[in-house]
């Protein structure tokens, strides 16, 4: 697992000015040296929005690309470098029905063509995480062109996950990781077994499989871990989404669904999040535990020694 995302020096941004009135007042009260260097978000209630109006679900999933656009845009004018979206799981694939998963397929590439000059008038970047061999051809010839009209960007990172599971992406890493000690020892003209066995097979593995290995092959290897995850439509669930990556993440969930999320929303889960202290698994600086009810005197430890 990777360390905390490094710390950056965070200037207010520049483009502030082109945040809406109601944004621009909660933008000015954050804390600009807090800023989350990524934000992940798993995105929910397309169905249900649509449900609530008597409309077809495929309403719900056209808003909610609307929505995709709103925060993206408002992501980029507060210099948020990485954002990661939620967008079509390796389970819809698996378990929608066919004729909703061939419209996602389509709202996507209409979203991707519709939006690339968007994206560039944002100095936004755009990126994919999953399984994306397995998606149609066409869909796949699209996400590359977007990916490489907007290549040149510095501005956001926008991630999709893509036919993505968090499981797959942790059982590809590892298989990479086999696939590679493979290939060293083809490399060598030796076979695994005589590999592993001449630096000893235990002190191998561990060499070779550990943490930062696995997460070296990760699909999001590229990118820092999210500091904050965000979760619409109330669910408390996390749905196979980067788990390895979020180990220490805050988590924020909102009743709103997806289709009624908006830049303003964002930029209120990072005002919540710049409330809370990140432990990390250790004390934080405002604790009020007093250890010395809690760590043994010398006495204490002469005795258990």
């Amino acid at each position: 697992m990777r360390e905390t995302s490094p710390s950056r020096v965070y200037q207010r941004s520049d483009r502030a000015n082109e945040l809406t009135t109601a944004e621009r007042a909660i933008y000015d009260t954050l804390d600009a040296s807090r800023i989350p260097q990524h934000v992940a978000i798993i995105m929910d209630g397309n169905g249900r929005w649509a449900g609530k109006r008597a409309l077809k679900r495929f309403l719900g999933h056209q808003q909610g690309a609307e929505s995709v656009q709103y925060v993206v845009e408002t992501a980029s004018r507060i210099d948020l470098p990485w954002l990661t979206l939620y967008a079509f799981s390796l389970e819809n694939n698996l378990r929608r029905p066919k004729n909703e998963v061939s419209f996602l397929m389509k709202l996507l590439k209409s979203y991707l063509v519709s939006n690339v000059n968007r994206m560039n008038d944002n100095n936004i970047r755009m990126a994919y995480i999953g399984r994306t061999h397995e998606l149609p051809s066409e869909v796949q010839e699209t996400m590359q062109w977007a990916s490489e009209q907007t290549a040149k960007n510095t501005g956001t990172t926008l991630t999709l996950a893509l036919n993505y599971g968090s499981r797959s992406e942790i059982v590809d890493s590892a298989r990479t990781l086999v696939h590679g000690m493979l290939a060293e020892a083809a490399k060598r003209g030796i076979s695994l077994e005589d590999l592993l066995a001449a630096e000893g097979v235990d002190d191998a593995i561990k060499t070779r499989i550990d943490e930062p290995q696995l997460s070296a092959n990760l699909y999001t290897a590229h990118m820092p871990d999210p500091d904050l995850v965000i979760r619409t439509s109330g669910e408390q669930r996390i749905s196979n989404f980067l788990l390895w990556q979020i180990a220490y993440a805050e988590i924020f969930v909102t009743e709103r669904l997806w289709p009624d999320f908006r830049g303003l929303h964002l930029l209120e889960a990072i005002a919540d999040y710049q409330q809370r202290e990140r432990r990390f698994g250790g004390l934080g600086e405002t604790s009020d535990e007093d250890l010395s009810d809690v760590l043994p005197t010398e006495a204490e430890l002469a005795r258990i020694r």
